[in-house]
């Protein structure tokens, strides 16, 4: 089974949306059912069909957060084992005269502008396992990359 990873933040986020959709969708969604039953004829209700459409439409994202929740792996800021870029790590690269910093956060947490890659991004996967000093190439549609790791925190 494929790791989730995400931040404590993240995690509640999800345990919360999946108790709405849990409590409050479901039940809207029943109500919405009850009363398009009420029309009659159900092979031509269109307000049943779009109830059961969303109804189908809650259960698949509920079950989906479920399994994201099987899934997950919390994300622990702590220092790095023996200073090895790790899902969590926050580091620094130089490329040619620039500086970057990330920090390497799981898929459904990625917001590069604000400086928060993806384990599973091109950069994120050639960084991890890799060492101050250490040069890493990243491949990308127009040509390699190398950036140097500057530090790791």
């Amino acid at each position: 089974m494929t790791k989730y990873y995400l931040t404590k933040e993240r995690l509640e986020e999800l345990k919360e949306k999946l108790h709405k959709y849990k409590t409050v969708k479901r039940q809207e969604v029943a109500a919405r059912l009850k009363a398009a039953k009420e029309y009659g004829d159900l092979s031509e209700n269109s307000e049943y069909a779009a109830a059961k459409e969303e109804q189908a439409k809650v259960e698949a994202i509920i079950s989906g957060i479920e399994e994201d929740l099987k899934r997950a792996e919390v994300i622990e800021r702590r220092e790095s084992v023996a200073g090895i870029v790790e899902v969590g790590s926050s580091i620094v690269l130089k490329k040619d005269k620039q500086t970057l910093v990330y920090t390497i956060v799981g898929p459904s947490e990625t917001r590069p502008d604000e400086g928060r890659i993806s384990n599973e991004s091109p950069l994120g996967k050639s960084i991890l396992g890799h060492k101050v000093g250490d040069d890493v190439v990243v491949r990308t549609p127009s040509g390699n990359i190398t950036y140097k790791i500057a530090k790791i925190e």
